[in-house]
């Protein structure tokens, strides 16, 4: 009988300490909240409140900017002077300026034929025009393979190089600084460059080229990209919609506003002697194109951007590929502003517009502020104030704000309207990669100087597209997963949001909605935090 009572006490003395520790946990929790908890979140708030302002007023002038470009029809070739350049039948063809056109490659084996092929298939005159190929490969076989397509070529009487060097110093950058010192290139006036995966139009030259000649000031014209492969998933399209509000936005505008816009890395013609005055190709960050364009805008140049001339070129099909590009594309600015802000104060050729205009908006609002507080405030303060209800957030701040920002970033791309909810949460999640290269960037520490050529597919893409194989599965099951997380935290979303805008239980569904979203395709995703050999 004993026995008995005790075996049946022991339930309830578990429950009474189970029932000890929550409140103990409890009383802490009621101890470290009021003194630390409450005041460390509201100077997040605070902080996040400023950051989403400042983001806020860069949308809506960029958007303000965009219209007025549009409704008054400033095209480039209103403000600049722009005309076709014509025979001379006297000199020849050396009234036409000497062009090269660099293409550096990396063990691009499914491409390299397209590049090639493009750059040897661009109309000008023949004697005014150098193909080089910097071939940086590793691997023999490609090598072997494109010095073959450019002897294939130069059977054709086509002048280009096959340029090869032997160490991978500097990356991109280290290979075009080495092929500017070929002595052929003294006599060339302009460069155009092209990555491994980017295909021109053939009268790319004759659309560019009359604003560096009739345009002494120019240093830069910069074309416009074209995806082949947007359609090819969900990712790529979420891709798309990021990309193509930078192009028809932000370097729209800062080409009409004559301030400052980067170059992209390729699809680009610059003048070498801008290029040379500016100090040439450096590889102190992994954004040599961009460190190139400050330095060049330091000087007095200014650049045209032409968004009616589109070269096609790839997006990355992999999460693997574009987490390794958007490291590179978060980490590398930030690490260039570090670098470069005193020598930008300091400078006293240019006016102090263009340096507020370089430093603030071009670089801490959109290359850092718009990645710390997508993911700080939308996906830790949020769902913490839920914890925390002494801390209050605004309703402009937590719905208002990010609404317009949003419908100001989706804009860009008209027919992808309704994959929005998609790409907030695509970007959502991408928000935790970008912050942690940006500080990284910013620190200079672990994988600051890190380059993974992105993964390119070319020929294997078109021959898979062409395919027809219904019977085997599009995606890998841990795709598909992620697909139905997705559209799991998109439904979430619109509950959350319906339940904010009408119903009682003010942020609690909504950020609860954040939260669960984030950790379903953040939990998807953890191959992020892991870091590679």
């Amino acid at each position: 009988m004993e026995q008995l009572s005790t075996t049946t006490l022991l339930p309830d003395a578990f429950e009474g300490a189970r029932g000890d520790i929550s409140m103990q946990f409890q009383l802490l929790w009621d101890q470290i909240k009021a003194p630390l908890i409450v005041p460390l979140l509201r100077v997040a708030v605070f902080v996040c409140l400023v950051m989403s302002l400042m983001l806020f007023v860069e949308r809506v002038y960029m958007g303000i900017v965009i219209v007025l470009v549009k409704l008054f029809g400033r095209k480039p070739e209103k403000r600049y002077k722009w005309e076709p350049i014509k025979d001379d039948v006297e000199s020849g063809n050396s009234s036409y300026p000497m062009v090269l056109v660099q293409i550096p490659m990396y063990n691009e084996r499914e491409v390299y034929q397209l590049s090639i092929g493009a750059a040897c298939g661009l109309s000008w005159p023949s004697d005014r025009i150098i193909i080089q190929v910097l071939d940086d490969s590793t691997d023999q076989t490609i090598k072997d393979m494109v010095e073959l397509e450019c002897q294939r070529w130069a059977s054709k009487g086509i002048n280009i190089k096959y340029e090869i060097r032997d160490n991978r110093n500097g990356y991109k950058a280290g290979a075009l600084k080495e092929g500017m010192k070929r002595s052929y290139v003294k006599h060339c006036d302009y460069v155009v460059i092209f990555d491994a995966d980017f295909q021109p139009e053939p009268d790319y030259l004759w659309r560019s080229i009359p604003f560096l000649v009739h345009n002494p000031e120019v240093a830069l014209v910069q074309a416009r990209w074209k995806f082949v492969n947007s359609d090819e998933c969900l990712m790529t399209r979420m891709q798309e919609m990021s990309l193509d509000y930078h192009f028809t936005v932000e370097q729209e505008v800062g080409s009409s506003t004559y301030a400052f816009f980067g170059f992209n890395g390729t699809a680009g013609v610059w003048r070498i002697t801008a290029l040379n005055e500016a100090g040439g190709w450096k590889d102190r960050t992994t954004v040599e194109d961009m460190d190139l364009a400050v330095r060049a805008s330091l000087k007095g140049w200014k650049f045209v951007y032409l968004g009616d001339l589109k070269v096609k070129n790839e997006l990355p099909s992999t999460f693997k590929a574009y987490r390794y590009q958007q490291h590179r594309w978060s980490c590398g600015p930030a690490n260039l502003f570090r670098k470069m802000v005193l020598e930008i104060i300091r400078n006293k050729r240019v006016t102090l517009w263009k340096k507020v205009h370089v430093i603030y908006s071009f670089f801490m609002v959109r290359k850092i502020v718009a990645h710390l507080v997508t993911f700080i405030f939308y996906c830790v303060v949020l769902p913490a104030t839920v914890l925390v209800p002494e801390v209050e957030v605004p309703k402009w701040a937590a719905v208002y704000i990010p609404s317009v920002i949003t419908i100001l970033n989706a804009v860009g791309t008209p027919r992808s309207l309704h994959l929005i909810i998609f790409w907030i949460l695509f970007e959502n999640v991408m928000s935790l990669h970008r912050t942690k290269a940006t500080f990284i960037g910013l620190l200079e520490v672990g994988r600051v100087n890190e380059w993974i050529v992105t993964e390119k597919l070319g020929d294997a893409l078109k021959a898979k597209t062409a395919t027809k194989a219904p019977k085997k599965p599009r995606f890998r099951i841990r795709d598909r997963v992620h697909m139905l997380e997705l559209g799991v935290g998109a439904y979430l979303f619109f509950c959350g949001s319906y339940d904010l805008a009408f119903g009682k239980n003010h942020f609690f569904i909504y950020l609860y909605v954040q939260a669960i979203a984030f950790c379903i395709m953040g939990f998807g995703y953890v191959g992020t935090f892991i870091p590679h050999s």
